[in-house]
């Protein structure tokens, strides 16, 4: 479990790089920069593309070049359906196996679907940010608000699972496949 958190946290964190981006002025992308700690290798093949001449625009400084607000599109939507399916997972296979196993968690187990819930319903709201990103008019203040608020609702989640299924979930053995019981991550 531990494993998919630190992939989702890091892939938190390339979303708000995205985001800062996005923010950013034309042409204040400085060329060669490092990608965020943790990137897969070939990550930073996406900050390159910052650099690059507008395809259809000819050449560099022609317009707006629409790849940052692209790159927080594609990457947060990612992650979105990430955080989702690893919840969905839960949902359906772990938890009914460990309510069935300890019964003495269901509790515990009632808590964490709570806050599957409360996380997809702000899923949905940063979804619907994202929705708006692109329109001129629409302020991208609203996407970063949206991430921080994920972001910590995640991490308090994500700690409370640790602490409070860890042992658990160490001793367990489960018949079904780990993408089926965490997602696939």
């Amino acid at each position: 479990m531990q494993t998919v958190h630190g992939r989702l946290r890091r892939a938190l964190a390339l979303v708000r790089e995205a985001a800062a981006e996005a923010d950013e002025p034309p042409g204040s992308r400085r060329p060669g920069a490092d990608p965020p700690p943790g990137a897969r290798p070939g990550a930073g093949t996406r900050v390159a593309a910052h650099d690059r001449p507008a395809r259809d625009g000819g050449a560099q400084g022609a317009g707006h070049d629409p790849a940052p607000a692209t790159d927080l599109l594609v990457w947060c939507r990612g992650f979105c359906t990430a955080l989702t399916r690893h919840h969905t997972a839960e949902d359906a296979v772990l938890f009914p196996e460990l309510e069935r196993r300890h019964p003495d968690l269901a509790d515990v187990l009632r808590r964490l679907r709570q806050d599957h819930g409360m996380i997809a319903y702000l899923v949905a709201d940063l979804e619907h940010a994202l929705d708006r990103t692109t329109d001129p008019e629409a302020s991208r203040d609203a996407v970063g608000r949206h991430l921080d608020g994920v972001g910590a609702i995640m991490e308090s989640h994500f700690r409370y699972e640790e602490r409070a299924l860890g042992g658990v979930l160490a001793a367990l053995d489960l018949v079904a496949s780990r993408d089926d019981v965490l997602g696939p991550l």
